[in-house]
């Protein structure tokens, strides 16, 4: 841990945030690479290969976040970041020199990746919610997606600058330069203290007293460190174990469900659908080349970055379940209106579906994405937070894998309109479960929420607050 008293707390903030900007990076590149690396290899004609490739790093980030929420438990939640951030660089330059159509080798270096990219997806949220105070927690947890959409935008920026490359030199480069956010992350995060709630957790009372007094007011830290305590207290003396199976039994079920529930909806609502494909998506729609409208993702990317902001401005002022009400409501619409327009106007221009497709990621940036990791990192009890964020993680990225690798299949066999209204419905679900399933934590503090969860039955707590 780190020592220095002088270290700022806005220090800590970002460096704890900033392993977003590994997985946003990667989210972002291979939309730019792909068009070249289709081309170099001649894969044009492989959508299922294709679609491996795309989502290696999604399938090795379900196994990823996993093992990561698990070993965070046990040795901390900044060693793993750290460990993380190494694998992050090797995989980066793995995928970068792999052998000429070594389509085999490139899936592999890119599950290899995935590792990190889960266990990042894993351990920010958590390190990040139990570093902030309450009432800021909701714009500080923010500051993950803000760096995740800013890794996606360097990346379509970068694929931009360098799309005038060879095409055998130019996907390669793109994938190559992943590596640098992950050194930065590397030697920020020396320097990050471990959460307090871990040290609380592990008997290191001392030093959790000192990195509160590096981030909360000194009249605040004697009172948080009490409560810390007494809830560490009551989980340890409970009679449950903490194994995968306590996740859903019925004293954590109902918190464990909704954590992983929001988690899962993100992804299979298709967000990753776009940011993957979009040059693709505009190839089909209008007959540009792919490899000539990387312009679009930059314009996703520039809407993503706006709406992280927008959130921040807002996160601890509106209710979380308004906002993820709201959002998928409208990406619902932004789904199925292109399909109901194309039936009542079969000629209708088709440069609609990308208008439609940038509201949806207008709505998505400042609800469901960055909504998703906050209540990823404050919904789940202390004594089991790092197995159930790392389940919550894995079902993230379970659905990202699937939307990665199924979504040039189902192009290939149906209308784009078609697969965008099957989204359109998972949104809709969505928004049910939000409203069913999912307990208001805005303002609450991580204490008081999983007081809320965990005794729900005995209260009878209404479900919708």
């Amino acid at each position: 841990m780190a020592n220095d008293k002088k270290i700022s707390s806005r220090f800590i903030y970002f460096f704890g945030s900033f392993g977003g900007i590994l997985f946003g990076y990667d989210i972002g590149v291979m939309t730019g690479a792909l068009p070249f690396l289709q081309t170099d290899w001649n894969l044009s004609g492989s959508a299922g290969l294709v679609g491996w490739i795309t989502s290696g790093v999604m399938f090795g980030a379900i196994f990823g976040g996993a093992i990561a929420g698990s070993l965070g438990d046990r040795y901390g939640r900044r060693k793993m970041i750290l460990i993380s951030a190494l694998i992050f660089a090797l995989g980066s330059l793995l995928s970068a020199i792999v052998p000429n159509n070594g389509s085999y080798f490139l899936i592999a270096a890119r599950i290899f990746l995935g590792l990190a990219v889960g266990a990042a997806s894993a351990l920010v949220p958590a390190y990040m919610s139990e570093m902030a105070p309450a009432d800021k927690r909701g714009m500080l947890s923010g500051l993950n997606q803000t760096m995740i959409v800013s890794g996606m935008l360097i990346s379509y920026i970068m694929d931009f600058i360098l799309k005038d490359l060879p095409g055998a030199w130019a996907w390669r480069v793109m994938l190559a330069f992943a590596a640098v956010p992950a050194l930065i992350l590397y030697f920020g995060v020396l320097k990050l203290p471990e959460s307090p709630r871990y040290l609380a957790q592990n008997g290191q009372l001392d030093a959790a007293r000192h990195v509160l007094s590096m981030i909360r007011p000194a009249n605040e830290v004697n009172a948080e460190l009490k409560t810390i305590q007494e809830v560490t207290s009551e989980e340890e003396t409970a009679t449950e174990n903490t194994s995968w199976g306590s996740l859903f039994s019925g004293k954590y079920r109902y918190l464990v469900i909704a954590g992983i529930g929001v988690a899962a909806f993100q992804q299979f609502q298709g967000a990753n659908a776009i940011f993957y494909y979009i040059p693709l998506i505009v190839e089909k729609a209008t007959g540009q080349a792919a490899s000539s409208a990387l312009l679009w993702p930059i314009v996703q990317g520039v809407i993503l970055v706006l709406g992280s902001l927008v959130f921040l401005a807002i996160a601890d002022k509106i209710n979380r379940r308004t906002l993820l009400t709201m959002g998928g409501t409208v990406m619902a619409l932004s789904f199925l209106l292109p399909s109901i327009m194309k039936w009542m106007m079969p000629n209708m221009n088709p440069i609609w579906i990308v208008v439609f497709l940038s509201i949806y990621v207008a709505f998505y940036s400042f609800t469901w994405a960055p909504l998703t990791w906050v209540i990823v990192g404050e919904v789940f009890p202390l004594n089991i937070r790092g197995k159930a964020s790392g389940l919550a993680s894995s079902l993230n990225w379970i659905g990202s894998w699937a939307v990665g690798l199924l979504f040039p299949i189902m192009t290939a066999v149906m209308s784009q309109e078609a697969v965008f209204a099957i989204f359109g419905g998972i949104c809709l679900l969505g928004v049910l479960f939000i409203r069913f399933c999912v307990p208001e934590t805005r303002g609450r503090s991580l204490e008081e929420i999983e007081d809320q969860g965990t005794n729900r039955n005995a209260k009878k707590e209404p479900t919708i607050n």
